[in-house]
């Protein structure tokens, strides 16, 4: 594969990975842009009542 330069980079649409939130990469997504999305939550180590705070975030 050959380095791309920067000229070209910056002329080219960027590609989003977002990982966790999904509402960020569909923001993203309406905006036009191209999102892969990584389906992420931080582990709880196993503590119930962090898991259950952890997926009110999600």
């Amino acid at each position: 594969m050959m380095p791309m330069k920067l000229e070209d980079l910056l002329r080219t649409k960027p590609v989003f990975v977002n990982v966790g939130v999904r509402s960020f990469g569909d923001s993203l997504r309406e905006a036009g842009y191209q999102v892969i999305h990584v389906d992420w939550s931080p582990p709880a180590g196993g503590d119930q009542k962090m898991a259950e705070l952890l997926d009110d975030l999600l």
